[in-house]
């Protein structure tokens, strides 16, 4: 299997934020800044490599009656992990502002969409790595979103800040409507140019 074809698809062709506009919650939420954004991408990513390739492992001995309640059963164990490792090695700042929403990886789209498509039908490498491809996606498209959020926002990129009239801030950016309107404005580019592409080819 082309394990490159896997990583571009997931950050590419099928990426969770910008052409299956999945994960909005998370979305909504946590980038209102690029480093929020890509603590976020990094944890999804963790839960979902882990979870993928435990499920791919299992996936001929799991009952398909039970196999959605095993599933969140297996996520929800890293996801627990993953918050205390969070809580140990990254700084509170970060991790009170992620808040809840680390917790609720449980209910990922993205995770249980990758382990329904994919990592219960196909072995352990390869779902491995479709789901680094897609947690490379989630986290590229949580970082923009909260980069361009950030410095419209506030002024800032990564907390230091760049734009100290704070006249030029548009506060609306880090409220949720702002999120709303950042990711349109991306995905408007990203369909411009992937037409324009296509009409020279």
């Amino acid at each position: 299997m082309d394990f490159i074809k896997l990583i571009k698809n997931g950050v590419f062709y099928e990426n969770p934020i910008f052409v299956q506009m999945m994960a909005l919650c998370p979305l909504l939420a946590v980038t209102t800044s690029a480093m929020n954004g890509i603590a976020m991408g990094a944890a999804t990513t963790a839960v979902m490599i882990c979870a993928c390739a435990v499920i791919s492992v299992l996936r001929k001995l799991i009952p398909g009656e039970i196999r959605i309640a095993t599933s969140v059963v297996i996520v929800a164990g890293f996801v627990t992990a993953v918050q205390l490792l969070m809580e140990a090695f990254v700084p509170p700042v970060i991790n009170d502002s992620l808040g809840i929403y680390i917790p609720l990886i449980v209910v990922n789209c993205v995770v249980f969409s990758r382990i329904e498509s994919f990592a219960s039908k196909n072995r352990v490498l390869p779902a491995a790595v479709d789901a680094l491809g897609m947690g490379i996606g989630l986290t590229f498209g949580l970082f923009i979103v909260g980069m361009i959020r950030e410095f419209l926002g506030s002024g800032a990129i990564f907390g230091m800040e760049l734009l100290q009239d704070t006249s030029r801030h548009m506060l609306i950016m880090i409220m949720a409507p702002g999120a709303f309107f950042t990711l349109g404005v991306v995905i408007m580019v990203l369909k411009h140019f992937s037409a324009k592409k296509s009409r020279r080819k």
